[in-house]
């Protein structure tokens, strides 16, 4: 059984999520966990480092072949080794698919709020985005206006996982998003990146899986990075089954996007192939602390609510019952010293809205919101 209550001191390491604050600062805000890796990741990297070479990599025939046999029994898609196409992240995915497949002035749909670089995008190539929020109150897509945006856009830049919200899309709502798309001929970019991490017996239907025509309008972004905690050693992969757009894809990287990284191909592997009783070990870890903190923001932060997340490590807070003076991220950071994520990053409605993220131990977790309460307290005395 693994242990993921022992907490790893990950100060002076440069760590992105550790090092953005003070040391008296509990950070909980990018979606890092503070998890060691599975041991066979660890063992495939100590193997790989004893080979004293470390020239440009390329993802050898057993990434490939794992990765369809893992698709194939994890989510029922069947997928050739030829429609992977490997890039050093999913974000430098998404802006060349952007890049390559639409024309400045072209649409492109985001349903807030979404993970900032999903915003970010369109601006990047002189596309014009169409934002559609997502009902915070009921987590739907309001579908008369999607359809009525897939008329004016070139793509539809998906997340399911969704991050910030935490929500995982069932097939019935998959498949009235991709008709509409294919309606209109736009292109699904879908970021599927979470994955991996979904609670309560769900399970993860990638869009393209849905049918072969929707598979020929989708291109597919995935990782091993968020589940298996190797954010750091920029691995990532695109499914594109269409050959056409595979190759305009490919061919979009323009000198700045660059090859793999030699160890994460390595670890991607080792994860897929080596890993999942570690997954399955760290969902209910996860969803176990999901369930104290949906608890507990209802019975010690009065004012904050939140949804209880369907999948990924993360959490949405709105704190419009507060009825702060500021924003609610600078009052947390200020007063209770817990670095979370600011809302408004997110193209969120107002400024009443945190991301949390609890891939912690449970003492961190608990320590987090300790600290927020205490704050509030202290603010109503």
């Amino acid at each position: 059984m693994t242990d993921f209550d022992t907490p790893i001191d990950r100060l002076n390491t440069g760590s992105n999520k550790w090092s953005k604050y003070p040391a008296d600062v509990l950070p909980m805000w990018v979606a890092d966990m503070d998890f060691a890796v599975a041991p066979p990741i660890l063992a495939a990297l100590q193997q790989r480092i004893a080979h004293p070479v470390f020239g440009y990599a390329v993802a050898r025939p057993a990434l490939r072949e794992q990765i369809v046999a893992s698709m194939a029994a994890d989510y029922d898609w069947n997928i050739a080794p030829e429609d992977i196409v490997f890039l050093p992240g999913v974000e430098p995915g998404f802006n060349m698919a952007l890049k390559a497949m639409l024309k400045p002035g072209d649409g492109v749909i985001v349903q807030t709020p979404v993970y900032k670089p999903l915003l970010s995008a369109a601006a990047f190539w002189g596309l014009r985005r169409i934002d559609l929020e997502i009902r915070v109150d009921e987590y739907r897509t309001d579908m008369l206006a999607f359809r009525h945006a897939t008329k004016e856009a070139g793509a539809f830049l998906f997340c399911n996982p969704q991050n910030p919200l935490g929500k995982v899309f069932d097939r019935a709502e998959l498949t009235e998003l991709a008709a509409a798309c294919l309606a209109s001929n736009t292109l699904i970019i879908s970021d599927e990146i979470h994955c991996d991490l979904t609670f309560d017996g769900r399970r993860h239907v990638p869009m393209a899986s849905l049918s072969r025509e929707i598979e020929q309008n989708t291109i597919t972004l995935m990782a091993a990075s968020k589940t298996y905690n190797i954010s750091g050693l920029k691995t990532a992969f695109a499914i594109i089954p269409n050959q056409a757009i595979r190759e305009r894809v490919d061919g979009a990287r323009l000198g700045m996007v660059d090859s793999v990284n030699l160890m994460g191909l390595e670890a991607t592997l080792a994860a897929y192939a080596e890993c999942g009783e570690w997954r399955r070990e760290l969902i209910q870890y996860l969803q176990a602390n999901r369930d104290w903190l949906f608890d507990a923001v209802r019975t010690r932060l009065p004012g904050v609510t939140m949804h209880k997340p369907e999948g990924t490590f993360l959490a949405w807070l709105d704190c419009a019952g507060l009825g702060l003076q500021q924003n609610p991220q600078q009052f947390f950071l200020e007063h209770a010293r817990v670095g979370l994520s600011d809302g408004e990053d997110f193209g969120a409605p107002g400024k009443d809205f945190v991301r949390l993220n609890y891939g912690c131990t449970r003492a961190t977790l608990e320590e987090g919101i300790r600290r927020m309460q205490a704050s509030l307290k202290n603010r109503r005395g």
